[in-house]
């Protein structure tokens, strides 16, 4: 146990939740349902989202902003996607409050219902293709390619910090497009934009493929997803990319003219990722110390604790640590020299750990004696001596060693917990024991993919990337199927 922390081996849901929880990362706020992000997660997401906007600005995007509040007729116009939503749904039903019988309460004003309903944004689909119709008249209008940050509300009563809740924060892109190739290239591109920042800097390897028919976002001709197993086993979707087809322009008459004048209706995608990532990145690293960052992403790079008594042997620490920090800030590393003196080393050195620093340098005076330093990577829990000369380019140089060896025991695990089955006890036995990925063969049909899920609660993730032909058995039915596809229990 660390700091009351839950052993992930016994309690990895109570080992999850504390650890948000003491990393000080996020809380539940009084609004069921909903968190309150606190700022070393905030910060945490900051990185994220910053990394992600330049990617989207090198793809050609640009970002607006768009209405919370969507007309309930709006939703109404694409059958499939007020189908897929309706369930989750918050509607606003009237516009004012008034002062109670009682002179201190507040009530619902009954003369102040809304002639139609507003829907608090689930997804914003509806709400900016009505505007794209104004915006598109011309192919030389094409392609429009606008992503929007902000918050979305689905309504879940049983919520789980990050991984599922009443409000998040996300992207969203939405792109409209003269031809269906061109739309079709996006959504896969914007998959490959979002692989790429999990692997390059999350550290967590995903599986790229397809969604089932079933499985796709609601009004989409196709869904493409990243799928990534977490330590408990579990498989978690990161971010999906849809080819939306005409679904959208023709439910709102977004045409244009094309060069010989013609009218045609765009093609469209959307594709988004939420802070789910930070529940992933949490659920991917973290051990039973605490959190475990990526330091590509980590708001704190280095932390410096200063071993003393005294305040002569204080300042000459500080003069130590300032001059590492300065030669870390021109690789823009972030350092903290943490020279609070209400806290002993020893609870810093916990704190720093249950927040997943990168790399702790502690200096006492004995290093003062001997030009040393004590370097602790919180990936290993290794400790070792090094000279103060030349100890940021060390310190560097082990930055970049700490995000590879995330990434390969990230892939490691990845790969002994993914088992190819042929037939259905073998597939049950290994959900029950071991968990995991799991490439099967699928006959195909939704009738089959249903009663998987309801006997196991294990669902079909993806259709693979790299699933090729193959020959094979459906593991229930035992029709003929031609690839495997990949089998998990998720978040």
């Amino acid at each position: 146990m660390a700091k009351g922390l839950p052993k992930r081996s016994e309690d990895f849901s109570g080992w999850y939740n504390e650890l948000v929880n003491k990393a000080d990362l996020a809380e539940h706020s009084d609004v069921r349902g909903c968190m309150v992000i606190k700022p070393y997660g905030f910060a945490i997401w900051e990185n994220m989202k910053s990394v992600l906007d330049a990617k989207f600005k090198q793809t050609g995007h640009q970002n607006a902003y768009f209405p919370l509040f969507i007309p309930k007729s709006y939703l109404s116009k694409e059958a499939a996607h007020v189908e897929g939503f309706a369930k989750e749904c918050a509607v606003v039903t009237h516009y004012r409050l008034k002062t109670g019988e009682d002179g201190k309460s507040v009530v619902v004003d009954p003369e102040a219902k809304l002639e139609e309903e507003l829907i608090v944004r689930p997804t914003s689909e509806t709400i900016i293709w009505n505007s794209y119709k104004k915006w598109i008249q011309s192919y030389r209008d094409l392609p429009l390619m606008i992503n929007q940050w902000a918050n979305v509300v689905r309504w879940e009563m049983r919520t789980r910090l990050f991984l599922r809740t009443a409000e998040f924060l996300w992207q969203e892109g939405h792109t409209a497009h003269a031809t269906e190739q061109e739309a079709v290239q996006e959504a896969e591109k914007m998959l490959e934009v979002y692989a790429d920042f999990t692997e390059q800097y999350m550290a967590m390897p995903v599986v790229k493929g397809w969604k089932t028919e079933s499985e796709r976002f609601a009004g989409a001709n196709e869904t493409y997803c990243i799928e990534a197993l977490m330590q408990d086993g579990k498989a978690l979707q990161a971010g999906t990319s849809h080819f939306l087809g005409q679904n959208f322009a023709k439910a709102f008459d977004v045409k244009f003219s094309d060069a010989n004048g013609k009218q045609e209706y765009v093609w469209a995608t959307s594709w988004g990722v939420s802070t789910r990532l930070m529940g992933a990145l949490i659920l991917t690293h973290s051990d039973d110390l605490g959190l475990v960052l990526p330091p590509k992403l980590a708001p704190i790079h280095v932390a410096i604790v200063p071993i003393y008594k005294g305040e002569e042997q204080l300042n000459n620490i500080r003069k130590v640590a300032v001059k590492l920090q300065n030669e870390l800030a021109q690789h823009n590393i972030i350092v903290k020299f943490d020279d609070d003196q209400q806290r002993k080393p020893g609870w810093k050195f916990a704190e720093y750990e249950m927040k997943g620093v990168p790399v702790r340098v502690a200096i006492g005076p004995r290093d003062m004696e001997n030009g040393t330093a004590e370097v602790a990577r919180r990936d290993t829990l290794q400790k070792e001596s090094y000279p103060q000369e030349g100890l940021a380019d060390k310190i560097k140089a082990l930055l970049d060693e700490i995000q590879e060896n995330l990434l390969n025991k990230a892939k490691t695990f990845q790969t002994e917990n993914t088992t190819k089955v042929d037939n259905w006890e073998d597939f049950k036995n290994v959900l029950e024991n071991k968990g995991g990925f799991i490439l099967a063969h699928w006959d195909g049909t939704a009738e089959t993919e249903n009663k998987i899920k309801e006997e196991t609660k294990a669902t079909i993730r993806c259709i693979p990337y790299d699933s090729i032909e193959e020959e094979g058995k459906c593991i229930y039915t035992g029709k003929p199927s031609k690839r495997r596809v990949l089998f998990a229990k998720a978040y």
